[in-house]
């Protein structure tokens, strides 16, 4: 094929590796990760909280005006993990998304909806050459009229899923047993 670090595979998104891979997926998974930021979220049986660590690059920014977490309707928020400029590209079409659907429906946009439209996006992100993937982890969270306190995780390759806690870190590998061996009943 070609030369490059990924014999080729990396320079179309659309084209699987022999292991079954697509590589600009991995890359804009390494994105996430170099952004150097922990983010969590915890679902308890009547709220959500979510932390995310702050890190201004520069001094002469102001630090009010860096955020890593968004409203997108009155009651739904995302807390994006990743690259900033690809967090607000999301937010904007979520945004505008929600709008849609309310302006269509006569109700807020739910937070399982808002997660799957996000995750749906970020899929066909991978589909097409003339796009890339998101290089951002986004924590869809909310209250939902119906189901009560809500988040997901959608990833860049188009996962998403909901579950009592959500983490993004580098080394997440802790948490997550720590969550899996926690019997969570009191969350």
């Amino acid at each position: 094929m070609s030369r490059g670090s990924g014999g080729g595979y990396d320079r179309h998104i659309t084209i699987f590796s022999p292991e079954g891979r697509l590589f600009q997926v991995e890359y804009a998974f390494k994105a996430v990760k170099a952004a150097g930021i922990t983010s969590i979220g915890v679902r308890g049986k009547d709220s959500v909280c979510v932390v995310t660590q702050k890190k201004v690059p520069d001094k002469l920014l102001d630090q009010t005006s860096v955020t890593h977490l968004f409203p997108i309707t009155k009651f739904v928020g995302l807390l994006a993990t990743g690259m900033t400029a690809d967090a607000r590209t999301l937010v904007s079409q979520a945004r505008n998304e929600a709008a849609e659907f309310r302006f269509k429906y006569g109700y807020e946009m739910p937070v399982d909806v808002l997660a799957k439209w996000i995750a749906d996006k970020s899929q066909i992100y991978t589909q097409h050459a003339y796009m890339r993937p998101l290089g951002v982890v986004a924590m869809v969270l909310g209250i939902d009229e119906e189901l009560g306190p809500q988040l997901y995780k959608c990833d860049p390759a188009g996962h998403y899923f909901g579950q009592r806690l959500q983490c993004w870190i580098e080394r997440a590998e802790a948490i997550n047993s720590w969550r899996k061996n926690e019997d969570e009943p009191h969350l």
